[in-house]
Order: structure tokens, then sequence, then C-alpha cells
């Protein structure tokens, strides 16, 4: 993580087609989305999911598999045509009058969306804070069917990596933790997107 970094930005382990995303799930629904290479029961198409493409925000949220119900971390490799899909159906979190006008108008946008946005601190190894913002994008019931079998190109189980990085991370071996993390750059988003999810005109675009 570099200083020149923006406030917003989208860091991911992406390709031309497709963008890695994680996951935390219990036992049950992460085995049969391994051995099924897609989510199926007991995964639910019924609740909303949240998908994150920076690893160490997965890392802070899942306690690096400590947390109960997170105990197994996947990388869902998704097409960027879904990805970007979503992002452009996204209303944030927060109200931003910019983007909503008033308070009522954000309220009734975000109760109607297939998908939210949230930007929360990213993180670094050892799990401070840092002033730079990670995006969660939290799929609705109107959508969610299309990821799992639309979307989903690949479901890799990273537990056994994880386990292998907070072991090193626990002993102070934080460069060796860099070395093994999944490589991450600036997704590039044209204008309309970045503005839809509250980044502003910057950037790059494709």
């Amino acid at each position: 993580m570099t200083p020149a970094m923006d406030e917003f930005e989208i860091r991911a382990d992406y390709d031309e087609k497709t963008i890695a995303v994680y996951q935390a799930y219990r036992r049950e629904i992460a085995l049969a989305a391994i051995q099924h290479n897609r989510f199926v029961p007991p995964f639910s198409l019924n609740r909303m999911t949240w998908i994150k493409p920076s690893f160490l925000w997965m890392m802070e949220r899942c306690g690096w598999t400590r947390k109960p119900g997170q105990e197994y971390v996947l990388a869902v490799r998704i097409t960027r045509a879904g990805w970007e899909e979503a992002l452009g159906s996204a209303v944030l979190t927060a109200p931003n009058p910019t983007l909503y006008g008033d308070h009522d108008g954000w309220r009734r946008q975000l109760e109607a969306a297939p998908v939210r946005v949230q930007w929360d601190p990213e993180r670094t190894i050892t799990g401070a804070s840092l002033p730079q913002r990670s995006i969660q994008v939290g799929l609705g019931r109107q959508i969610i069917e299309r990821y799992v079998n639309e979307w989903t190109v690949e479901i890799r189980d990273m537990t056994p990596l994880v386990h292998r990085l907070y072991a090193l991370r626990h002993e102070g071996h934080t460069e060796r933790v860099r070395a093994l993390l999944p490589r991450e750059h600036v997704y590039p988003l044209d204008t309309a997107l970045r503005r839809r999810l509250g980044m502003g005109s910057a950037g790059g675009k494709r």
C-alpha cells in the first residue's frame, strides 16, 4: 500500500476477463462450493451476500478465519462483465447528497437497489487501519442468482494459505506474509462508474 493511493480506489487480483473476490463461510457452505466449483445449498439465494476484492480487508473481516462461521476463505473468480454490472447497479450505504439529493431520496434508492456498496478503511498486514478505503459489494436477492449461475468462473479454497499467513504474521514475519499475498492492482473504471461509487471522476479508463 503506498501513500500515493487515492482515498477511494479498488485494488484487486484481476486479468483480462475475470476478477477475484473473497468471501468467508462456515464449513458446510464452503466445502460444498469447493466440491462443485459453484455455490450450492446450503448457500442461500435468498439473502444478501457480500463480496470483497481486498484480501487483507477480508482477513480483517473474518479474523484470519478465527471468527465463528467464517472458518473458510474462498477466492471466487467472477467475470469482469458481471462485476461491473453489479457496480453499475449499486447504491452507496451512506448518503451522498451529490448523488442522491436529500436523505429520503437516498433511502428510497437504497431500499430498491439490487446492489449495495460500502467503503471501509483498508487494512495492513497487522490489521491497522489505513486512510484509503476498501470496497465491499453487497449482492441482493434480485441479482445473486446471476452471481452464482452466470458470473462465477472458479471457486478456490484459500484457507490453507490463510492459516500459513496467520502463523507467519503471529511470528512477526510480515515481509514473508507480504510476499505470499495475492497480487492486487488498481482496477480501472470509467468515469460514470467512479461517480456512481462516490470515487469522483479521476482515474484510469479501460
